[in-house]
């Protein structure tokens, strides 16, 4: 690894040359299964086909202009995401941090308009939601934020899965403009809510005026079995941020409004030199076509029932297993110990799992593994969590 690169990922040695759907080669020739998937970006694999000739072709005819000018495949891309969320009008960036930073400015410029000085912003402890100054804010992890203070006023951070402490707050602030939360959580462990959570979530936004935010950065485009996650509460937000798999690793975000803000961004509000150009919308596109052609939502929730089966019957019983959770192919099995030391075994083993949280092995492989690449996942991740608790 080069000297001059910052020293702030501290990556393991190991360098990827080239991928094929679920497996992945290294620099040495080593063969490995990706069951990370790029943290969740990668739901149609490596070098899937239909992106790579979208990607070609586009790269080939027109990368990038600006949205100081009319980008047609931009307005396609939107279109399909309104056609699938039933949400009413899009932002583009180039990450979730960005979509989120778009769905605060709209939450601040809601509360304004309501006569707010300072709107406040329910967030929730153990989320994520990116790195820029205002997304580290509303995250709920004080180590990620350590040393970036004074952090951007205007969260307030409460329990996730705890109705009766935004409804408390209801009653105490009325400076309140919106709700942000993951309907799953990523990197806080893979966290599943109550079933009626969001629902008790959304008739306290209805009740009170405020705007139901949902971070769908790693949730979105089918990983839990439903194309995004909060359609399993047939629910609808104020506003949707979407990242991730949307790209299949060409850099993209999205923020999504419905009808109570879908008109607050004017022009001059808000920009993104590179947001939704050629290149990226097509990318983006090729990606939606192939997840509704080969109705990848119904594959994730039929492949993430079998994996969570067969975990259930490996481990369920294991001492040192305190849970296993999953929503479609988003997978956390927590133990009852760090076990960071697990992405190491494993990459020895030729497989690629993460850990989040200090002690829950995260799994989102892609969503187009076969059954075959979905039952070596949970022989090979027991395996090795077996061996790690007998030590």
């Amino acid at each position: 690894m080069s000297h001059h690169l910052m020293n702030n990922y501290a990556p393991i040695a190991v360098t990827f040359s080239h991928g094929e759907g679920a497996r992945i080669w290294d620099t040495d020739g080593k063969e490995y299964l990706d069951a990370l998937g790029g943290i969740a970006v990668a739901a149609l694999g490596h070098a899937h086909p239909a992106v790579t000739q979208a990607i070609c072709d586009q790269a080939g005819t027109l990368i990038h202009t600006s949205n100081l000018y009319n980008i047609d495949l931009q307005g396609k891309l939107a279109d399909k995401l309104c056609e699938h969320s039933g949400l009413d009008r899009v932002f583009f960036g180039n990450s979730g941090a960005e979509a989120n930073e778009a769905a605060i400015k709209i939450a601040r410029m809601f509360g304004h308009s309501k006569g707010i000085a300072v709107p406040q912003i329910i967030v929730m402890h153990g989320s994520f939601h990116g790195r820029t100054m205002a997304t580290l804010s509303a995250t709920g992890n004080p180590k990620v934020q350590a040393g970036f203070d004074p952090l951007v006023e205007g969260f307030i951070h409460v329990d996730y899965n705890d109705v009766v402490a935004i409804e408390k707050l209801a009653k105490e602030n009325h400076d309140i403009a919106a709700i942000l939360v993951e309907p799953v959580t990523g990197e806080g462990g893979i966290r599943i809510p109550a079933s009626d959570y969001l629902n008790k979530l959304r008739d306290i936004c209805d009740k009170h005026d405020w705007l139901l935010m949902l971070d769908e950065i790693q949730s979105g485009m089918c990983r839990t079995g439903k194309w995004f996650a909060h359609q399993h509460n047939a629910i609808k937000p104020d506003v949707m941020t979407l990242a991730k798999a949307l790209g299949n690793g060409v850099p993209i975000g999205a923020c999504l409004a419905g009808p109570r803000a879908a008109d607050i961004f004017q022009p001059g509000n808000h920009g993104s030199t590179y947001g939704g150009n050629p290149l990226a919308s097509r990318a983006a596109l090729a990606v939606i076509e192939t997840m509704e052609k080969d109705k990848l939502d119904q594959r994730s929730a039929e492949l993430g029932d079998m994996i969570h089966a067969g975990f259930s019957s490996r481990l369920q019983s294991l001492a040192g297993v305190k849970e296993i959770r999953s929503k479609g192919l988003m997978i956390g099995i927590e133990l009852d110990k760090p076990c960071a030391e697990l992405v190491g075994l494993a990459i020895k083993a030729g497989l690629l799992i993460n850990v989040t949280a200090n002690n829950v092995v995260r799994l989102l492989p892609p969503l187009t593994i076969s059954n075959d690449e979905a039952e070596r996942i949970i022989n090979e991740v027991s395996s090795l969590i077996e061996t790690f608790l007998a030590q």
